[in-house]
């Protein structure tokens, strides 16, 4: 298990935070998503052979969140 912190820029509200763990935690291979409204970060826990770096960060702007 590999365990990521990702800047993500507008995120706002409780809207926001079920969006990402909706769109990220339903991506096979991540066990956990934890979003930190205040810090501004998305913290998951996933499997690297199920799933990217880069597919998280896309899920995440697909949702229309900036990954900086």
């Amino acid at each position: 298990m590999k365990n990521e912190v990702i800047k993500v820029e507008g995120m706002s509200c409780m809207h926001c935070v079920n969006a990402i763990k909706k769109a990220v935690g339903g991506l096979k291979g991540v066990e956990t998503v934890e979003v930190d409204l205040n810090g501004k970060t998305v913290a998951v826990s996933y499997d690297e052979e199920k799933v990217t770096l880069s597919d998280i960060k896309n899920a995440i702007e697909d949702q229309g969140y900036d990954v900086t």
